[in-house]
């Protein structure tokens, strides 16, 4: 807990220095509106004092001298204060910005298995967060809490030069409260902490039901899911009330120490007074001084419980800056080059967890430009194949090579670079449609662009659109139906134009039509490309060079279509003959 505090810290102040200029005059034009602040109050002691004597005539002079020191002292701190406001205004945005890039950039090169393992929602309000707790905590340091011990420390000095028994009670007074603040709110934080971690929870489990909203309308699971919500917001209900309860008892052990220091200090001031010791303006200067650090430390406790909730907030996207990528670059690893796309599993062992393996001891070789379908039961590992050659995952044992190149020793930019997908269920960004294709190639020019569209048979249906190419299609791309979506993925794989293509389930959204003269595209794409299909739809795969049936990890047959349709009880025969027998036949 207290490292990931320690951690957060060093990011912010690591960010902040940059901007070490901005730095300097905030704090420079602190000390000067915290020196004018405490300057002021003694000019209004000296005026009083000048004003209940009894020399009305000879004291007007200097009391009006007096006013005009208010006045030039006041104009002064008005100056200095919007100084520190505008040069705040700069700093703060700049480095709010920048700690969202460096959250944004870290969160993007995490790994495959990272983000099929968080909610969506829960990342982004973790990086929101983190953003706001720097704003919060600057605020705090800037404009209160710097502020506040600045001029708690002049007020005290102040009294100990001039009221040295006033001074003394109060910086006893000061020592205890901030000793008490202190402890009270190391107290609270793991309470704050907790309640972070359930409104996250909460965030997360709210973005995954509004994703998954056709499902529950689909099977009518409203009162399911509702009692399910209902569940979490009762357990962030608990924490947040938990925390601020305890927020509520600090408050009032603060306000009795308020009150016996108040009581303490104008008592003995009122005997003094009676003395002669002292006169009228100067017991309106110790309420004054009094009233100003009873305000100062009431908000110190505050601005202490405020940090240490912004640093709870901020500490679970700090947890994962400390998170280190699961797929990382090896220490000068070299940019991949494509020579002639041969690709080579040589015995390799995969699993996603640490018991079992989806992969054992797994070999497979395709020569270059060879057109290789791998087919067979869900779960066999066929996308699982073509998840290792991204490098998505890291295997355990082995080697994977393409021309020769162990991709685990390559950047992986530039392997991914070299290979084109078309997924199963292309998922697109909330930009026009003339965007998301030409986010394959971004030097590409519109009539590229729009000739890959015709080559996937996707500018039919793009310029019925009203907009055409200027067409937004909506978060993860839910305007567009699942076969236009795939349509547009196979432009830009046509549009990438890359030596390696891996189709998986290429066409399974499209009707049979489309299907028809999208096989044509697909089929004048793979000319001189080494190709990985995966198919569950045999007859889309009848012209591959090589089809490889999986079972388990492992290569069960392998061979062309005619060669294993004539293999007794081979599993593709038998496959064949139960998807496609009518088709056969005919």
């Amino acid at each position: 807990m207290y490292k990931l505090t320690k951690e957060t810290l060093k990011i912010f102040w690591r960010h902040s220095r940059k901007y070490s200029w901005q730095v300097i005059v905030l704090i420079a034009s602190i000390l000067v509106v915290t020196f004018i602040q405490t300057y002021i109050p003694l000019l209004y002691r000296d005026l009083i004092n000048l004003l209940t004597s009894s020399s009305t005539q000879d004291n007007l002079s200097p009391a009006i001298h007096v006013v005009v020191l208010v006045l030039i002292a006041n104009i002064t701190r008005i100056l200095f204060w919007r100084i520190m406001n505008f040069v705040n205004n700069f700093f703060q945005a700049r480095v709010m910005g920048d700690l969202m890039n460096t959250c944004y950039q870290y969160l993007q090169k995490h790994s495959y298995g990272f983000f099929t393992s968080n909610f969506v929602g829960s990342l982004v309000t973790k990086v929101k967060r983190f953003e706001r707790a720097f704003e919060q905590i600057t605020d705090q340091l800037v404009f209160d809490l710097g502020r506040s011990f600045l001029d708690t420390a002049m007020i005290l000095f102040v009294l100990l030069w001039q009221y040295r028994i006033f001074g003394l009670i109060m910086t006893a007074w000061c020592v205890a409260v901030l000793l008490y603040v202190f402890i009270f709110s190391r107290f609270r934080l793991p309470y704050d902490i907790h309640r972070a971690e359930v409104d996250t929870k909460t965030t997360g489990q709210l973005a995954d039901t509004i994703t998954n909203n056709v499902n529950i309308k689909s099977f009518a699971r409203y009162p399911f899911e509702y009692e399910r919500f209902a569940k979490v917001i009762d357990e962030q209900f608990k924490a947040r009330k938990k925390s601020w309860d305890i927020g509520t008892v600090g408050d009032i052990i603060q306000s009795i120490f308020m009150i016996i220091a108040e009581f303490l200090v104008m008592y003995f001031a009122v005997i003094m007074w009676s003395r002669g010791t002292i006169m009228v303006g100067d017991v309106a200067l110790l309420q004054m001084y009094l009233l100003r650090i009873f305000d100062k430390l009431w908000s110190t406790g505050r601005n202490i419980r405020n940090i240490y909730e912004a640093l709870a907030d901020a500490n679970e996207m700090t947890e994962l800056l400390l998170l280190p990528h699961g797929i990382a670059d090896v220490s000068g690893a070299k940019t991949f080059e494509m020579k002639n796309g041969e690709i080579n599993f040589e015995n390799v062992s995969f699993g996603y967890h640490e018991e079992g393996a989806i992969l054992e001891n797994f070999s497979l070789k395709i020569k270059p430009g060879e057109r290789v379908a791998l087919i067979g039961p869900s779960g066999g590992g066929k996308s699982t194949i073509t998840k290792l050659l991204f490098r998505f995952y890291d295997i355990r044992s082995g080697k994977i090579l393409i021309d020769g190149q162990d991709v685990a020793e390559v950047t992986q930019d530039s392997l991914r670079d070299s290979i084109a997908l078309v997924p199963q269920d292309p998922i697109l960004f909330h930009r026009s449609l003339m965007e998301n294709i030409r986010y394959a190639k971004p030097t590409a020019d519109n009539e590229e662009v729009i000739a890959a569209a015709k080559a996937a048979h996707a500018h039919e249906f793009i310029s019925s659109f009203r907009l055409g190419y200027d067409t937004l299609v909506g978060e993860r791309g839910i305007k567009l139906s699942g076969g236009e979506r795939q349509r547009v993925a196979i432009a830009r794989a046509i549009l990438k134009n890359s030596p390696i293509l891996v189709l998986d389930e290429a066409t399974s959204s499209l009707d049979s039509e489309s299907e028809m003269f999208i096989q044509d595209s697909l089929k004048k794409l793979m000319q001189n490309r080494t190709t990985i299909v995966i198919a569950h739809r045999l007859s889309t795969i009848t012209q591959m060079d090589r089809i490889v049936i999986i079972d388990e990890g492992k290569i069960i047959e392998e061979g062309k279509h005619e060669e294993l349709l004539k293999t007794q009880k081979g599993t593709y025969q038998r496959l064949w003959e139960i998807q496609a027998g009518g088709f056969a036949a005919a």
